[in-house]
């Protein structure tokens, strides 16, 4: 692939990412956003569906993955990165989801501070800003 070409798709798929972001209000359930903005300090938490916001944060998951394993491809062009990538997200989420939902039931009693990091890492495409220098250092130390 030309290199102009690979960069011009990696923008696009960050774009994309950032594109998810600005429409997350209008597409995902997340009644937690506001919460967390500055309530969290004040009130209690907010009446949810806890099923509908698990599903809604797992199809945001779901897109931001599928974005970033499409960056990792264009940028690297390798099979062994995204199966590692896909497992990586995949252990991730279970683990983490889980985590939530405990902290969920729970009302957050212990603390507002571990499901906000959460969620976080949940519904933004975190890893990806690990996974790709790890990758790149791993492809410069391997020439």
């Amino acid at each position: 692939m030309n290199k102009y070409v690979k960069i011009v798709l990696a923008a696009l798929l960050f774009l994309s990412l950032i594109v998810v972001r600005a429409l997350s209000a209008k597409l995902f359930y997340d009644p937690l956003k506001h919460y967390f903005l500055n309530d969290y300090l004040y009130t209690t938490m907010p009446s949810l569906n806890a099923s509908r916001l698990v599903l809604h944060m797992f199809f945001r998951y779901c897109l931001n993955t599928v974005i970033s394993l499409g960056i990792i491809w264009v940028l690297f062009k390798r099979k062994d990165y995204l199966k590692f990538c896909l497992y990586f997200y995949t252990t991730a989420f279970v683990i983490l989801i889980l985590l939530f939902v405990y902290l969920l039931q729970d009302n957050f009693e212990s603390g507002y501070l571990l499901p906000f990091y959460i969620r976080r890492f949940i519904i933004q495409p975190l890893f990806i800003l690990i996974l790709l220098p790890a990758f790149y250092y791993q492809k410069r130390s391997s020439k």
